[in-house]
């Protein structure tokens, strides 16, 4: 008697990797593509892995996430357009990724403290069509990587850089990115040290930016007309003391002045702000 095929062998090809697509990098390549012909021929084609994202957290005692990484940017044979690295990623990997992977258009690094900065100036070189960057708790890139980016990647229009517990260099980061990312139109400088003079070259050297997040940079002072310039030139404004309970990552220490920033936006009507 004839074994029947399993039904989900019979699925539309586009429906069983539309579901395969929700597993983990690592279930597809060590235990999905093992489950019967069908899904191994989906799950080798290069357009399951136009998007990869791979994160410490979801593989806690796993030591090889790197060389996962690397398979999966295999597999995408030039097709990936957007990655997410997180809590384990190398310099040797990145660079893996960008010299294959030419057509990205997003890329997102957190908390890989085995990614050098240099490493990173030197592979986003390798990305010509990069249109968005997401570093979070990288903490070996400093302004003058922020610089270097920005002139290696003409066609940047998003960009977060959140670095909690930076060392106190104030405006550094953001007069690197208003001098070399003129075409932003959406900004994240979470937890930022900078004054005044940062913000302000933002607005100036950044003239499309319609969204600033500033959460957290409690050293600007939004009294003014500086206030009002970036109520009237942005669309979406986040202001330092706004809420981060959709922030999942350490927001580091207050700054020793909160209080005083707290007590002005909470006495301060809205009107007399933005207006």
């Amino acid at each position: 008697m004839a074994v029947s095929a399993p039904p989900w062998t019979e699925l539309p090809r586009d429906l069983t990797a539309n579901i395969l697509r929700r597993l983990g990098v690592v279930d597809i390549l060590e235990n999905a593509q093992k489950v019967c012909t069908t899904w191994r021929t989906v799950c080798k084609d290069p357009a399951m892995w136009r998007v990869i994202d791979i994160r410490h957290d979801d593989y806690p005692h796993r030591m090889d996430l790197d060389i996962m990484c690397r398979r999966a940017v295999d597999r995408s044979q030039g097709q990936l357009i957007d990655i997410h690295m997180e809590g384990f990623a190398d310099s040797e990997t990145l660079l893996y990724v960008c010299r294959r992977s030419r057509n990205l258009r997003r890329l997102s690094l957190a908390c890989c403290d085995d990614i050098s900065g240099k490493a990173l100036t030197k592979a986003v070189k390798k990305l010509p069509q990069l249109e968005e960057l997401h570093l979070i708790i990288m903490l070996d890139v400093l302004a003058r990587h922020v610089k270097t980016i920005g002139k290696s990647c003409p066609m940047l229009k998003s960009f977060t850089l959140n670095l909690p517990g930076e060392k106190p260099i104030y405006s550094k980061y953001a007069l690197a990115i208003a001098k070399s990312m003129p075409n932003l139109c959406h900004l994240q400088l979470f937890a930022n040290f900078m004054k005044n003079d940062g913000l302000q070259a933002l607005l100036d050297g950044c003239p499309h930016l319609e969204s600033l997040d500033i959460r957290q940079c409690h050293r600007v002072d939004l009294s003014g007309d500086l206030g009002k310039r970036c109520s009237q030139q942005i669309k979406n404004l986040r202001l330092p003391l706004d809420s981060v309970d959709d922030y999942r990552w350490d927001t580091g220490p207050p700054p020793y002045d909160i209080h005083s920033f707290r007590d002005f936006y909470e006495s301060s009507s809205s009107d007399d702000l933005w207006c």
